[in-house]
Order: structure tokens, then C-alpha cells, then sequence
């Protein structure tokens, strides 16, 4: 029992490298801030894009964009987009090329929530919202998106969740997110629990919406 507290629960450990740590969760943080908002705003203008388009090649398109991000694994495209920047000309700083790369694959996922969401809206109350004078737009801003919001609410959090978790693959091009911290403090001190620490800040940060996201999947299955 001594040797598992002394490895991974060693309270000395903690109160010295806490402070670095502290410095990577404000980076993910940041991270988190930019990314699921920009994920959430494209995600639903594909949405929108895909029960508003009509012609076969621009459905055809936009399919395949969504298919080839929810494919290709988000490491790799972080990888490419960081690595393979300079050979086009363009020197991207590693929150911006995180942010870019976290933003394509995110926005696939989202899209397909919001898409979802809103062709679930009974086509009943979108004529209804039209013989009102509403205006296509109009509908689809007042009625549908609010009411496709409502529908989805817990995947979307779902998949947030799955956003700011996704932030530790940001290490992988040495941007000082929590996880990275904890790893560079790990190899100065040569004991895991800095790792351990830095999996506690995620467990604090993650289950206040977990429990969020229990209780609104509860009450959507109780509203059917």
C-alpha cells in the first residue's frame, strides 16, 4: 500500500508540480474554448446545408466531406495539418493548427447531430410556420434550429465532452496542454503521479457535465 500511495498518490509531488499543471489546464481550457464553440457554429451551418441543399453534386460534396473527417483519424490530421503547413508556405502556431484540426474533425460530428435534430422536426410545424408568413429563413431560425437544439441537447454535450477529452492529443505537436505538462513533469520526477493528478483535474473538470448530461438524457427519455 505504501509503494502505490508513494507512486501514484504522492501528496509531495502533487503540491510541487500542481502549479505547472494549473498552467496546462488553463491551455486546455483555451483550447476548449475555441474549439467547441467554432465546432458548434460550423456543425450546424452543415446541418442546415444538409437539408437545405438540392443539387446531387453539392449533397454529393458536403457527404463526403463529413464521411472522409469522421474517418480519418483526428491524431493524423493533426499531424498533417502541423506538419505539412510549411510545405504550402504557412507557418500555423500550434494552438491555431490544434484549432483548425480539432474544428474539422468536431464539425463532421456536430454536423451530423444538428442534421439529425432538425429532420426530426415534424414537417407539420414548418408549414404551420410558413402559412404564418414566416419566411423559409425565417422558419428555419425560429422554429426548426431551436427545436433541433432541444432534441439533440444530449449529444451534443455528448460529444463536447468527447471535445475537451480530445484536447490531450494536443501534446502530440508539444503544445503545453494539461496532459503535456503532466508528462514533462513525470519525466523530471520519475514517478507517474503527476499523470494521476493531472487525470484528477480532467475527473473535476468532466463530471459536473457528466452528471448534467445523466440528468437531461433522463428527462428527454421521460418526455416521449
Amino acid at each position: 500500500m505504501d509503494q502505490l500511495l508513494q507512486n501514484f498518490f504522492n501528496l509531495d509531488i502533487y503540491r510541487s508540480v500542481a502549479p505547472y499543471l494549473l498552467q496546462g489546464l488553463v491551455q486546455t481550457l483555451l483550447l476548449s474554448a475555441i474549439v467547441i464553440p467554432v465546432g458548434l457554429a460550423s456543425g450546424l451551418a452543415i446541418g442546415v446545408l444538409s437539408i437545405t441543399l438540392k443539387r446531387r453534386w453539392t449533397r454529393f460534396l458536403l457527404a463526403a466531406y463529413i464521411d472522409f473527417f469522421r474517418a480519418l483519424p483526428p491524431l493524423v490530421l493533426l499531424i498533417f495539418i502541423y506538419f505539412g503547413a510549411p510545405f504550402l508556405g504557412l507557418d500555423l502556431p500550434k494552438l491555431l493548427a490544434v484549432a483548425i484540426g480539432f474544428m474539422l474533425n468536431n464539425s463532421s460530428y456536430y454536423g451530423e447531430v444538428f442534421r439529425a435534430g432538425l429532420e426530426s422536426v415534424p414537417r407539420g410545424q414548418v408549414e404551420a410556420a410558413r402559412s404564418t408568413g414566416l419566411s423559409a429563413a425565417q422558419t428555419l431560425w425560429h422554429v426548426q434550429i431551436p427545436q433541433a437544439a432541444r432534441s439533440v441537447m444530449p449529444d451534443l454535450i455528448s460529444n463536447t465532452l468527447e471535445v475537451v477529452k480530445l484536447t490531450t492529443l494536443a501534446s502530440a505537436v508539444a503544445l503545453p496542454e494539461l496532459l503535456r505538462v503532466a508528462r514533462d513533469a513525470q519525466s523530471l520526477v520519475y514517478n507517474p503521479s503527476p499523470i494521476v493528478l493531472a487525470a484528477l483535474f480532467y475527473l473535476a473538470l468532466l463530471w459536473p457535465v457528466v452528471r448534467l448530461l445523466s440528468r437531461l438524457e433522463h428527462r428527454h427519455i421521460a418526455s416521449r
